[in-house]
């Protein structure tokens, strides 16, 4: 199932991502801990400015890496994913 890609996600308030160098990766803080995120989670996570639509990040991905064909799934994926533990709100 496709995810509606002309949505623009923000950080939720509360939420910070960020680089954790201690971590040796991007995190994602909020009042009661942290989340550690893959890579490709981080990758997503960092052009997420509530500014930029779904369709948008995914473009901007695949100008980076042009060879990997399931990119928009996967960024699709981490927005429901996102969403569903509150992490990003969509307009």
């Amino acid at each position: 199932m496709k995810f509606d890609r002309q949505q623009v996600p923000s950080w939720r308030q509360g939420y910070r991502f960020q680089f954790e160098p201690a971590q040796n990766g991007h995190v994602l803080l909020y009042p009661e801990g942290m989340i550690k995120l893959n890579e490709s989670a981080g990758l997503i996570g960092s052009l997420v400015d509530g500014q930029r639509s779904v369709a948008l990040i995914i473009a901007s991905l695949q100008e980076r890496f042009p060879n990997v064909p399931e990119l928009g799934a996967d960024v699709d994926d981490f927005m429901r994913v996102a969403q569903e533990k509150s992490w990003i709100n969509l307009a």
